[in-house]
This record gives C-alpha cells, structure tokens and sequence, in this order.
C-alpha cells in the first residue's frame, strides 16, 4: 500500500469498534466496521515483514460477531499463513462455503512450506472434487510433492492433467514437471520433455542440468551448460556443486568458480559451500582458504551452511585449530556444523575432545543424528575407548529415540573387534534385530584376522561371501591372510580356489575390504 501510514492510524479506531461489539449490551446501537477498511488493515499486514500483529484483527473480528465477506476470510486466511498459524488459516478455510482457487493455493502453499505434504496433497485432491479447476500453481505444488515424497504415479498424473487442461505452454509448470521427473529417478522422462519443448528457458535447462549432474553424466550436463548464451548464477552453481560430489570431478568444480567470476557473478552461498566440499576432496587448502577469505569479505561468515562447510574443510585438511576456531566464533551452529567438528577431531585422532564436544552438543538445543553419533562411534572406535563407544551406542534410542542403522552396528562391531573382544562382537551381531549387512560382518573379519583367530574369521567371511557374492574381493583376501598366519596353507589353497571358481580377482586400487557401496 501507498498509504500505509494511514492504515497504522486507522487500525486503532477499528480495533476498539470491533472491542465495542463484543462487549455491548446493544450492539445494534454500534455502526458496523466498514468492510473495505477491515481488508485494508489485513492487507497491510499481509505486505509488512511482521505479520504476526495482524492476526489481533481476527480475534476481535471473532469476539465482535461481525460476519466476514469472501474477501477478509482469504486475507486473514493469508495473514495467518504468513504468520506460520497454519491452524488458524485452517479454521478459517473450513469456515468458507466455498473456498476458491486462491484459497485452496495459498493453503496448499502453506503447509508444503511448513513440510506438511499430506495436508497439501489432501487439499489438491480436494479440488478436484470442488466447482474449482487446478490452475499451473496448483499443479506445481503437486509436482513438488511428487518429488519430496519420490511419488512418480503422482507426478504422472499431474502430467496428465497438465495435457488435459491444455497447459503445455506454462515455462514454470513445465520446469517443475521436468524436475519431478529427476527426483523421481526418470531421467529419460525429463529428457524427452525437454527435448519436445519448443522454447526451452532456462529454468528448464537448469532442471534438466541438475538431473544429468545427479546421475553424474558429466558430458551431458556440459552440454546443456555451453548451449545456454545467458547463463544466471543459479546454473554456475548447478555446475559448481555437480562436479563438486567426486574428486575426479572436483578440479572441474573450482576452475567453473573462478570462471563465473570472470564474467562478473559473485559467489553465493550456495557456490561457496559446493567449492568449499570440492577443496575438501581434493585436500586444496590454499584455495580453500582463499575461499574462507572471500567469505569474510562478503559478510557470509555468519551465515550457518558456510560455517559448517568451512570447520568441515579445515579439519578434513588436518587444521584441527583452524576448525575448532571458526566453530567458536560462529553465532548459530546447526547439528551439520556440530558433526563436523566432532568427526574432525574423531578423523585426527582426538577422541576426547569429540566426546567431550558431543555432551556440549547434548546440552544444547541442538538435536543429533544419526551422522553425529556414527562420527562419534568411529572416534571411540579409532581410540579404542569401548565403554564410551557402548555408552554413545545405547544413547542413541534410549535417550534421543533414534534407531541405529546398519552402519552403526559396523562400527560397534568394530569398537569391540579392535579391543580383541571377538566373542563380545560376534554376540553382538546376533543380537541385532534385522538381518546384518556385509560392512557389519566385515568389520568382524577385519578384527579376527588382526589377532589371528582363524575360526571366528572363517565365520565372517563366509557371511561376507554370502552377501557380496565377488563384490569384496578383499573379504577373501583377508581369510587368506588369517589362514597364513597361522600355518594353514591348505586353508590358503582353498580359499585361493574358492576365488578362481567364482572368478574373483583382487582389483588393484581396491579397499582389502571394501564396503557396501564399492
């Protein structure tokens, strides 16, 4: 509003009517609030930063009596939305007889953005069954929870009604369509979509670029990059974080940083975050910190994700000091940030300082999770500190209600393997409510080969062997090895035919394990 001035002066006079309706014994004696001026004052709380105080006007509104129009029911519908009171918002929308497209969108809206998709999906569904027709909003935020909730039966049926309705040439409805396809792990969904559009924006070409970097089809997603003339920050940063997720990928990563700055983008947030996880990979500290500089000089610094990306950085580049520095100075922490220092100190061999900084965390307001608890079970773990180990484990569901993963049971199997408490882990695997992983029976073999109990490896490695098949080579390595130890060559020879039988060869640059995901 032009007069908002106006509208502040105003409030109070309307405030005290609306008081006096609900307070007088003959109302019908008080002139009603004039509609047009109610809309005004929610208006102009609807366009402020701080909309909370506008919500006062519903509650005299519901004390008064007075009758709202379609118009007030949307805006205080709106208001409370943008308040965060989405159960105010829904009282009013339930009150409406007939909500409008505008009413339905902007509680769809609502809730997607506080996270809660059922609701919006339930409202969606609701249209459908109203005098209502969806509009390119509507299917957006459909398409949006398709790809939150991996629904492609959902984002099918939206590229249905999008035909149906004749909305092919919605840019925006198309862009989200293309990226409900690439969260949804069609690709080639995407693809032919994008290649049938005849004008082909540049937040299409961006969706498209992202779901080529997620399957990490480099080339393809250059391509789609040198034929955009007017590229925007947003698709450098598609790129930047793209090459940023492998190291052999990552050298890429940086010198697309520089370039972007060549042709006068600034670094976001965003960007700094992904070269910073790049000089991670690449353990390239001195850009790193030219990064960190950068940062500093853009006023950044505060800002959490870069914080976080930052400690992650300097630790992994064993500047522990550096890391434990920006972590103190940083106004707000989140529990990414707090991980991070943990797993840094775990990952450089300081354990009592990553327990030590794990009960800080736990008096904090800041929750952890599952990442936090396996960096602090592989401090315990590389420490040979079993009873802490035993007493972070039990925490995890007894204290914060989390249930471990299989991962987490690896590295308990790991902590008792490596304090030789053989039989202790292998105890311990039985007791572990689903059907264990091969990283959990690994973690067991690893243990019994270094202190030569060939039974006990025996055991492992035929559950390794029965859940990779030839997947871990090492696996067969590693009862090799214990069975040398000992003197038993026949054991030796068997193992060794075993591995030609199933054609099994120890792949050079390979783990002597492996994992899971290898």
């Amino acid at each position: 509003m032009n007069n908002g001035k106006l509208v502040i002066n105003e409030l109070s006079p309307l405030i005290r009517t609306l008081h006096s309706l609900s307070t007088n014994p003959n109302p019908n004696s008080i002139s009603l609030p004039n509609p047009s001026s109610i809309a005004s004052a929610l208006q102009h709380f609807i366009n402020s930063n701080s909309p909370s105080p506008g919500q006062s006007i519903h509650a005299h509104i519901l004390k008064s009596g007075f009758n709202s129009t379609t118009n007030i029911s949307i805006k205080l519908l709106i208001l409370h939305v943008k308040s965060g009171s989405l159960y105010n918002a829904r009282k009013v929308f339930d009150k409406m007889l007939k909500p409008t497209l505008s009413a339905y969108n902007y509680m769809i809206a609502g809730y997607f953005k506080a996270n809660i998709f059922d609701e919006s999906l339930q409202l969606i569904r609701k249209i459908a069954l109203s005098d209502e027709r969806p509009d390119g909003f509507t299917l957006s935020m459909a398409l949006k929870i398709s790809g939150v909730n991996f629904s492609l039966r959902l984002a099918k049926q939206v590229h249905s009604q999008i035909v149906r309705l004749e909305l092919e040439k919605d840019e925006v409805l198309f862009a989200a369509l293309i990226d409900s396809y690439v969260k949804n792990g069609k690709l080639s969904y995407a693809r032919s979509i994008f290649e049938s559009m005849p004008n082909r924006n540049l937040v299409c070409s961006t969706a498209l670029l992202v779901g080529y970097m997620n399957e990490q089809l480099f080339i393809d997603a250059k391509r789609i990059f040198d034929t955009i003339i007017r590229k925007d920050i947003v698709i450098y940063n598609a790129m930047i974080e793209g090459y940023s997720r492998t190291a052999e990928t990552a050298m890429r990563s940086l010198e697309l940083y520089k370039d972007m700055q060549s042709f006068n983008f600034m670094p976001t947030v965003s960007s700094f975050v992904s070269v910073i996880g790049a000089c991670c990979l690449l353990s390239a500290l001195e850009f790193g910190v030219q990064v960190h500089n950068q940062i500093i000089k853009m006023n950044d610094f505060s800002h959490v994700k870069c914080g976080s990306a930052l400690v992650d950085m300097y630790s992994k580049c064993g500047r522990i000091k550096h890391a434990r520095s920006i972590f103190d100075r940083m106004p707000e922490k989140n529990v990414i940030t707090w991980t991070a220092m943990i797993d840094g100190y775990g990952k450089n061999g300081i354990a009592d300082n990553a327990l030590e900084l794990f009960n800080l965390m736990r008096d904090s307001r800041v929750k952890p999770n599952h990442a936090t608890f396996l960096s602090v079970l592989s401090a315990c773990g590389h420490a040979g500190l079993v009873s802490n180990g035993k007493e972070v484990f039990e925490s995890m569901e007894k204290d914060f209600g989390l249930k471990p993963r299989m991962e987490h049971y690896a590295c308990m199997v790991d902590i008792l393997g490596r304090s030789g408490n053989l039989s202790e882990a292998y105890n311990f695997i039985l007791r572990i409510p689903e059907k264990p992983n091969s990283d959990v029976w690994a973690a067991l073999l690893g243990a019994s080969r270094f202190y030569g109990d060939v039974e006990m490896a025996d055991i492992a490695a035929k559950k390794v062997f029965e859940l990779t098949g030839k997947e871990r080579p090492g696996a067969y390595m590693a009862l090799s090895n214990a069975f040398a130890a000992v003197g038993n060559w026949d054991g030796v020879s068997e193992v060794r035919e075993l591995m030609k039988v199933r054609g099994v060869s120890k792949g050079a640059g390979r783990s002597w394990l492996g994992t899971d995901k290898s």
